[in-house]
């Protein structure tokens, strides 16, 4: 599924450059639900960038779902992003004027999806996540846990083949924790790939696997001991 071989990712400021990854190897494998840990400026958010196709590598290789995409121009890219990943953030990234079901919508407005299947793969995909009561409210109407319960739903839409979630539980208690990554490893368990950022022990250890990086290399990788299923 993930393959990256030798990453580097360097970043000039002025006479100074930055050596955010040194040459990190890794192999995510179909199904997989890892979690990459570590503290801050150790390079996992420089790494979930690249493997989103957010931000372009300095030299390594990256094959995702079988096909090189390292040496890819920007609109390649982009048709890559809509399609292969699913991606959600901390903060949420939802457009305050749209409803919810826009918001689910949106993704698939950029992949040209017709009107009618968007509408209802949107409602298939707040099905999953139980919001399908909630599709006419707008994100400042909900609380923070059905607003990542939406953006989910968002990245689930296209059905990618990834989903990269960058501390999706980082502004929630802990019952929405909870409930937040029982939505994630249902969704494992159906078959999508699931790598997650994250600086909490305990939300990592709804995953599978713990990748730790310290100083832009990758210290340590072990199947999680005693998971916590839901």
């Amino acid at each position: 599924m993930i393959k990256i071989e030798n990453l580097v990712k360097v970043y000039a400021t002025g006479d100074i450059n930055l050596t955010a990854l040194k040459g990190v190897s890794l192999h995510i494998k179909p199904g997989e639900f890892a979690s990459i840990m570590g503290p801050s400026g150790c390079g996992k958010s420089t790494m979930m960038n690249l493997l989103g196709c957010l931000d372009r590598m300095t030299s390594g290789k990256y094959i995702l779902n079988g096909k090189d995409i390292s040496g890819l121009i920007d609109k390649e890219l982009a048709v890559i992003r809509n399609k292969e990943i699913g991606f959600v953030f901390q903060s949420f990234n939802l457009l305050p004027r749209m409803t919810i079901l826009e918001n689910v919508e949106l993704p698939m407005v950029y992949a040209g999806v017709p009107k009618k299947e968007r509408r209802e793969r949107a409602l298939e995909a707040l099905g999953k996540v139980n919001l399908g009561d909630r599709i006419k409210h707008r994100p400042n109407e909900i609380s923070g846990g059905q607003k990542q319960r939406v953006a989910i739903a968002r990245a689930i839409v296209n059905k990618p083949s990834v989903i990269l979630a960058d501390e999706p539980t980082g502004n929630l208690d802990t019952k929405v924790t909870e409930e937040i990554m029982k939505i994630i490893q249902e969704l494992n368990n159906e078959g999508t790939t699931v790598l997650m950022v994250t600086h909490e022990p305990d939300v990592a250890q709804f995953s599978k696997r713990i990748i730790r990086m310290k100083d832009g290399n990758i210290i340590d990788d072990h199947p999680v001991e005693n998971r916590i299923v839901l």
